[in-house]
């Protein structure tokens, strides 16, 4: 954490320590609140929480800046919970452990919560620095944003006062969003049947793992392997040449990261056991080739096994395995109106199998409706196909581009006086409150910006120390130059 304390600038890295120390994975914020309020309390700041637990924090114009337009810094309070499988570590429980690596800010064997805690610091930090000029300042911290938006979702009218939002949850030091993709879950609940293991068949288990994972909206363009995906498509292809008996498949762990793992057990003639061995080295050299460009560590293992579970029968472990891999993943559609922007895309995120059904749980983002219901529409069939219950829910709204947004013109000229260069404006596939706040406060005029983090949502999440400065000199230039009320 020292290590931490010594970057500049001082006061957000010295709170983002903090923040790592304080556990706050997606519904373990309260600590988090409750430290948070009790800081502002200290200070002096007005602090409240609404009735979904949001937290708003408040503090007056600096002198001179009292008629200027009220603004909200907003963030989000939870983290994503991802480690690497020979990590020992309680989201729930244990600190973050940050570490400086030349250049960057990462975490021992975990997500690092830069996503959103870095911009959850530097809103903190300009309350907590005096020397920071603005006008009527509010700062807005929602829950459980990782896990559905639920504090977004619960926002009333009539709370906040500011009528300008600067969201800081964008991970790309010199590009200001303006827009942003929206979002449904999606859940396929397939029965199971099953019988006794056959005589003479042996339990093995098969696991894909070493794979980068990442975030289901800032990465899902970059190509990256999806470790349930890997391996239906295995058990597909040689499933029924090697006569194996699925007794359980599990992988990934939250529908919004990419799995970087998954595991399934199973039983075959002990006579095939060695057939296993092979095949499984074969397709690990085709799908290295495949993705050489972005798996390096991709790897398969197969380990002697003991379960009590009964096999699933013969037809069911077909369907299950088919309606796995027959469904799509990935990009589904480039955008036509934002050149290099994703349109619509699918992350088949988290599959998980109890003693009578199986679940499989994705994540549906599309930057318009239409998109995201053709993808829901495809899923059902899908599921009617293998006779399967499914379910949408949670759908929430994208944020639609305005390119007469006032504070996107004042952040671009900003940005372009302070490093004498042009931001990009840009719109993003990753999923912001912004589209959500706009329901309760439609005339918010709304921008998003932030440092640049990457590996979001996976253990190799990292920020850029020198990008946090850059991010810092804007936003503080930024509340500056908010114009006064007209």
């Amino acid at each position: 954490m020292s290590e931490l304390t010594q970057l500049s600038p001082q006061p957000l890295w010295q709170i983002f320590a903090k923040i790592c120390s304080i556990p706050h994975p997606s519904y373990h914020e309260e600590a988090l609140a409750a430290h948070i309020l009790h800081w502002a309390q200290e200070k002096g700041l007005h602090a409240e929480r609404d009735a979904v637990g949001n937290v708003l924090l408040r503090k007056p114009a600096t002198p001179g800046y009292e008629k200027r337009q009220p603004v909200v810094l907003q963030a989000h309070l939870d983290m994503v919970p991802q480690k690497n499988s020979d990590t020992i570590h309680d989201f729930a429980t244990d600190p973050i452990q940050p570490y400086v690596d030349a250049d960057w800010v990462k975490a021992r064997g975990t997500t690092l919560g830069a996503d959103n805690g870095i911009g959850m610091a530097s809103a903190l930090a300009v309350l907590a620095d005096d020397s920071v000029q603005h006008g009527p300042l509010e700062v807005l911290l929602t829950m459980t944003e990782e896990t559905g938006m639920a504090g977004a979702f619960g926002l009333q009218p009539g709370w906040l006062q500011a009528e300008i939002l600067i969201n800081t949850d964008s991970e790309e030091e010199g590009e200001i969003y303006m827009g942003c993709a929206g979002g449904v879950d999606f859940k396929t609940i397939l029965p199971l049947e099953r019988e006794a293991v056959p005589a003479g068949y042996q339990p093995l288990k098969l696991t894909i793992k070493g794979l980068k994972g990442g975030h289901s909206g800032a990465d899902i363009h970059l190509g990256l392997a999806n470790a349930n995906k890997l391996l239906a498509r295995f058990l597909s292809l040689h499933g029924q040449k090697l006569d194996i008996r699925l007794l359980d498949l599990n992988g990934g762990t939250l529908r919004n990261a990419i799995p970087r793992e998954a595991f399934a057990t199973l039983a075959l003639p002990q006579e095939n056991a060695e057939s296993l061995h092979a095949l499984a080295q074969e397709y690990l050299a085709v799908i290295k080739a495949e993705l050489a460009a972005v798996e390096k560590k991709l790897a398969i293992q197969i380990e002697p096994a003991t379960s009590d579970a009964q096999a699933l029968t013969k037809g069911c472990g077909d369907r299950f395995i088919a309606l796995l891999n027959a469904m799509p993943n990935g990009v589904i559609r480039m955008s036509d109106d934002v050149k290099g922007v994703v349109e619509t895309s699918l992350n088949v995120g988290v599959v998980s199998t109890e003693a009578d059904r199986a679940h499989i749980r994705c994540l549906i983002r599309s930057l318009i409706d239409s998109g995201k219901e053709d993808v829901v529409g495809t899923l059902s069939a899908l599921g009617r196909l293998a006779g399967a219950e499914t379910i949408a829910k949670g759908s929430y709204p994208g944020w639609k581009p305005d390119a007469n947004s006032p504070v996107m013109h004042i952040v671009r000229e900003t940005y372009q006086k302070l490093f004498n260069k042009t931001p990009n404006i840009q719109v993003i596939h990753a999923g912001l409150e912004c589209g959500l706040f706009k329901k309760p406060y439609p005339q918010m005029d709304m921008v998003s910006i932030g440092p640049t983090i990457t590996g979001p949502h996976s253990p190799d999440e990292q920020v850029h120390i020198k990008s946090v400065g850059q991010y810092w000199i804007l936003l503080t230039a930024l509340l500056k130059a908010i114009p006064e009320k007209n």
